[in-house]
């Protein structure tokens, strides 16, 4: 020891030292700091030998090390940079650590921070890093200190400080694993601290840190980092979740007691397998084959049958997905009773971004478990429907996809028998999604002998006649589905399929993409069968549907569905609709009787208008209606035309008289007909010649015009007589358009009167007629006044004298006698045996 110290002693003499590290402690800081360049131009700039700089620096350290605390910045900072050369210079850098670590632990290692400055805790740190390259297993002796200083600057306010404490961290695991595991836990607090900061590249460093920490550390400290490094797979920063990443896939490949801890670190690594980085995915794809092939080789012997038998395709797996290797699925099979309950709850969670990251991690699961998935069907389903109700369609579409996995990997027996009878008890969309979705990934032959059940659910009642517009959607989303998979197979199950399609077009509300996905689903069903349009489907099923109906259709109200569907049927049905009156009339029929409620006898009489406008190609397809006409004028039409009070009553006998108007246009009453019930029909029509309803009084003009235009001269002139009074009325209307009505009107009803009318008889009844009649040639309205001239003009034929007569009785009173003197020069041109009557 005495030889050493001389030859120390003797290297400082030798170099002119001495003065330098006596300067050291003076009092004047420029002198401290010349008397560090001069030691550093001395000794390291001159590239001295190495065995002579060591023996300087074991004796230059001590005075140093002291100036690590100088109150001077700039003199701490050269102190820092002569040491941590001498320690990249010196042959034998851990002699000197008994001195080196005090001094850090004193700078960086206390409670409060000791050194001020930013940079020189930075380079302390560094140098920090440097020992730790340049040593070797001694460096246990100092893991104490080490982990005292990493503790601090780890949680530094500076970044820089934070990344490369991170650094050292790792390197000293890997430096001296045996004996860091047992400090390794006393790192994890601050690290998790860290791994939030603001900073990209200190979180990266943390996470980093934390990867070969626990590698070469305390596995128990797992559990305490793994909802951390979750969190990190939503960072904004690529880096961040590519070192997740990394992480996850390290330690399942390489952790001790890996096979604890598969169930917390298999949904980290799966979760970047979606990520939105193609690099990433790639990256997460490759460590999870590398995981399922070590797996698989650590357990080959368990596998062997597996092995041996497995094979790398199946029949019927996604398109575009790669089936993963069998110790992946094997990894799969044996966790996901562990991984999947969480994975759920995540699917329920108020942050968006979790649930959009929970429902890829869930897709990718039940690509690996296969037919296993079968084990876990029941939760599955709940969790599945819970997430089709999601808000954010990113989430709804990603669990669409894992529904599709399930229809690909599990049994139809098993599925059906769960959520058919869920969707029989609480019918929901989410449901109705979940059912379309696995129908969709389905195999043909699977699906055959389930396709009964399924059809037979949907067209439940309760479950097919729903108005909210998305539950149709996903109801019509389960018909295209099954239609899709099974094409012609579902002929059977047609009539099923076609009344669920019906109901759904009915009960729509101001949805027209639902209306229009509808008519596309109808097509579509009859295209599978090869039938030549939509029309074949409502000849094959209408009268089965209508047989549904009618148990129930003398308890329909406006809200019935029943009732919106019949409506549907009819309307849509076209020429069919004209085989099937037996079964159509009596409803109807029931439903306009008198005693039920107004506004269902509206809706019926709507539909009996629509009905009758086109009724070539509705009721009268088939030439058939005319043996229901009278019944259907008797005891739907003329019944309702009964004057009640009250608004609604009102517009009951305006439709009921537009009825029998559309059905005398139509053509669908016969003369012998008309004639069979005409007292009934004059009776009614003459009161509502007085409605209070505007629209009712010029509809049953029109009715009268028709009837009188149908009948021609077979109209009983009692009937006529009837008739002309009530008309006459009509031309004092306080409506212009009702009197033109009425004027058309007696130009026809005049047409009726033929050789039977005896009118010498009905003399009065003519006189009366033209009386009132020449009154509105003198009209103010030009209009009535021609219309007029036209009427009188065809009754001066039949009575051309009495017509005469008549006018000159009143023309002086008329305010111009145009229209007479126009009357009496057409009678005067009459032919004389016309006149002779």
């Amino acid at each position: 020891m005495a030889y050493e110290e001389t030859i120390q002693t003797s290297a400082v003499q030798n170099l002119g030292l001495q003065r330098h590290i006596n300067c050291l402690t003076d009092d004047n800081r420029t002198t401290r700091r010349r008397a560090l360049d001069s030691l550093r131009k001395e000794t390291v700039d001159k590239k001295l030998e190495p065995t002579v700089l060591q023996g300087v620096f074991v004796e230059i350290l001590k005075p140093v090390l002291k100036s690590f605390s100088d109150p001077v910045e700039k003199c701490r900072e050269l102190a820092i940079q002569l040491v941590d050369s001498f320690l990249s210079s010196v042959p034998d850098p851990p002699e000197t650590l008994p001195y080196v670590f005090p001094t850090l632990v004193q700078r960086l290692g206390q409670k409060d921070i000791t050194e001020p400055s930013e940079e020189l805790r930075l380079m302390l740190v560094e140098t920090l890093t440097r020992i730790v390259d340049l040593s070797g297993q001694e460096l246990a002796v100092y893991l104490d200190d080490i982990v005292k200083i990493l503790q601090r600057t780890i949680v530094d306010p500076f970044p820089d400080v934070k990344k490369e404490s991170c650094r050292c961290a790792g390197k000293v695991a890997m430096k001296i694993p045996q004996h860091f595991h047992m400090q390794s836990e006393s790192l994890v607090k601050p690290l998790l601290v860290t791994i939030s900061h603001q900073h990209s590249k200190v979180r990266v460093a943390a996470i980093k840190a934390i990867h070969t920490c626990i590698q070469c550390g305390n596995n128990k400290n797992v559990d305490d980092v793994v909802s951390h490094l979750a969190q990190r797979l939503f960072d904004d920063s690529a880096s961040v979740r590519i070192a997740v990443t990394e992480l996850s896939g390290g330690w399942l490949l390489d952790l001790p007691d890996r096979y604890s801890f598969h169930h917390k670190l298999i949904p980290l690594l799966l979760s970047s397998v979606s990520d939105d980085v193609p690099e990433i995915a790639d990256r997460a794809m490759q460590l999870w084959r590398e995981v399922g092939n070590k797996y698989q080789q650590e357990n080959e012997d368990e596998l062997k049958d597996k092995i041996d038998f497995t094979y790398s395709k199946v029949a019927h797996f996604p398109e575009g997905e790669e089936r993963p290797n069998l110790g992946c699925r094997t990894l799969i099979f044996r966790e996901l009773s562990k991984i999947l309950p969480a994975c759920l709850r995540e699917l329920g969670d108020w942050v968006v971004n979790t649930r959009v990251k929970a429902a890829s991690l869930l897709y990718t699961l039940l690509l690996n478990s296969e037919d296993y998935t079968t084990m876990h069907m029941e939760p599955l389903l709940a969790g599945l429907y819970r997430a089709c109700a999601d808000e954010e369609k990113l989430v709804r579409n990603k669990v669409i996809k894992s529904a599709e996995l399930v229809g690909c990997f599990v049994e139809p027996e098993i599925y059906c028998q769960l959520i058919l009878p869920a969707l029989e008890r609480q019918p929901g969309a989410n449901i109705l999604m979940v059912l379309a979705a696995i129908i969709r990934g389905c195999r043909q032959e699977h699906i055959r002998t389930h396709l009964r059940s399924i059809c037979d659910t949907l067209a439940l009642p309760d479950v097919c006649r729903a108005e909210e517009p998305q539950y149709q959607h996903q109801l019509l989303s389960c018909v295209q589905a099954i239609l899709t998979v099974s094409q012609q197979e579902t002929a059977p199950y047609s009539l099923q399929l076609f009344t669920v399609l019906v109901s759904t077009m009915a009960l729509c509300r101001d949805s027209g993409v639902v209306m229009e996905q509808a008519q596309s689903t109808l097509q579509q069903l009859a295209d599978v069968q090869a039938l030549s349009g939509v029309q074949q489907l409502y000849t094959s099923h209408m009268q089965q549907v209508l047989q549904v109906l009618e148990p129930s259709h003398s308890h329909w109200t406006t809200l019935s569905p029943e009732r919106v569907i019949f409506d549907t049927l009819l309307l849509q049905a076209g020429p069919v609709v004209g085989d099937l009156l037996p079964q159509i009339i009596p409803i109807m029929e029931t439903n306009v009787h008198p005693d039920k409620d107004h506004e269902l006898r509206l809706k019926f009489f709507t539909l009996l208008s629509k009905l009758l406008i086109n009724a070539e190609n509705t009721v009268n397809a088939s030439g058939k209606f005319g043996e229901f006409a009278l019944g259907v004028v008797e005891h739907m039409i003329l019944v309702n035309c009964v004057w009640q009070a009250g608004r609604t009553a009102g517009a009951i006998r305006t439709i009921a008289v537009s009825s029998l108007w559309a059905l005398l246009k139509s053509g669908l009453l016969s003369v012998q007909q008309a004639n069979t019930i005409m007292d009934d029909m004059l009776t009614q029509l003459v009161s509502l010649l007085d409605d209070d309803v505007q629209s009712t009084r010029l509809i049953t003009c029109r009715v009268l015009n028709h009837l009188l235009n149908l009948c021609g001269t077979t109209f009983d002139p009692d009937r006529l007589n009837k008739v002309y009074p009530e008309l006459l009325k009509r031309l004092d209307d306080n409506s212009d358009e009702i009197r033109v009505a009425v004027a058309k009107t007696f130009s026809t009803f005049f047409a009726c009167i033929g050789d039977d009318y005896d009118r010498t008889l009905y003399k009065a009844h003519l006189e009366f007629m033209f009386k009132g009649l020449l009154v509105h040639l003198d009209d103010t309205d030009e209009r009535i006044q021609d219309n007029m001239l036209g009427v009188l003009k065809q009754a001066a034929t039949v009575h051309p004298s009495l017509m005469q007569q008549e006018i000159t009785a009143v023309k002086h009173k008329h305010r111009t006698p145009k229209y007479c003197d126009e009357l009496l020069q057409h009678i005067q041109a009459l032919p004389s045996d016309t006149q002779d009557s």
